[in-house]
């Protein structure tokens, strides 16, 4: 009986519509925002804000003329990329070979160090600003990129270690110790071996720490100067109190968005079955 009320219930047409109307409901709730995010910066102000809202608009790329011409976004969209790319991949050459050592090395209180090194993640960045902007100052790299570049990776190393021990901690031993047998040495087996196979964890871990990166403010406005700011920073600059630059800001963002878009839709199929390694047990 509960097979065939089971069966029954997945031919139920009622079911299946229901499944579908709240299905719609949430694209809607979180594309919605999004579509018109990539209209409004394609409209005039006129437009954006009129009512009824017009989805059918001759489209003007007035707003990307203004924001590559009179704000200089190239300059900007470079520092952020620049940023971003770096701290990760210094987040993840570090960050994979700590949690490669955490997995498979003879550390004593290895709980208790992956949790101290969690704990660092889990500190606000309010705690973190005062104390590295002494040390910048220190070091004369203040508004510089390699001081924001620093800071990211103060934040995204932990993180990083953390999450790649963990799926280091999903091959089984018995890969390495083959390897091993056949000759190879420990750096040889953390390269051949078990980097391949986490593959899909490591571009989790790379997505996630690029999207901190890609999208701070807190640290880009303290620690850039005029030459050295990000997108978040320039965008926030466009909110005055004057009034908002609604195109501006609207074109912007779709800058700062895409981009993680993009990489995300690039390797999705990696970032799911990264996501799901050691679910089930």
């Amino acid at each position: 009986m509960p097979l065939r009320s089971r069966s029954l219930r997945r031919k139920n047409p009622l079911a299946k519509i229901i499944l579908g109307c709240l299905l719609g409901a949430y694209l809607i709730w979180t594309w919605f925002p999004i579509v018109w995010m990539l209209m409004s910066a394609l409209k005039t102000e006129q437009n954006m804000f009129s009512f009824p809202p017009k989805f059918i608009f001759a489209p003007t790329w007035n707003n990307y003329r203004v924001m590559f011409g009179q704000l200089g976004i190239g300059k900007y969209l470079c520092n952020s990329l620049i940023v971003a790319f770096t701290s990760t991949t210094i987040a993840l050459l570090l960050g994979s070979l700590g949690g490669f050592a955490l997995a498979r090395g003879k550390i004593a209180a290895k709980k208790q160090i992956a949790f101290w090194i969690i704990s660092t993640r889990m500190v606000p960045i309010a705690a973190v600003i005062l104390p590295l902007y002494m040390i910048f100052r220190v070091f004369r790299v203040l508004n510089t990129l390699p001081a924001l570049v620093f800071a990211h990776v103060s934040f995204n190393l932990p993180f990083a270690i953390w999450l790649m021990n963990g799926f280091f901690k999903e091959i089984p031993i018995s890969i390495e110790e083959a390897a091993m047998a056949d000759g190879c040495n420990k750096l040889q087996v953390f390269y051949y071996v078990a980097l391949p196979i986490v593959l899909p964890g490591l571009l989790v871990t790379a997505i996630l720490s690029m999207m901190f990166s890609w999208n701070d403010y807190a640290f880009a406005s303290l620690f850039t100067g005029a030459e050295s700011q990000t997108l978040p920073v320039i965008a926030a600059r466009l909110i005055t109190q004057y009034g908002i630059a609604w195109g501006q800001v609207m074109s912007m963002e779709s800058f700062i968005f895409l981009p993680i878009l993009a990489a995300g839709i690039l390797i999705h199929k990696y970032l799911v079955r990264g996501l799901t390694m050691g679910a089930i047990k």
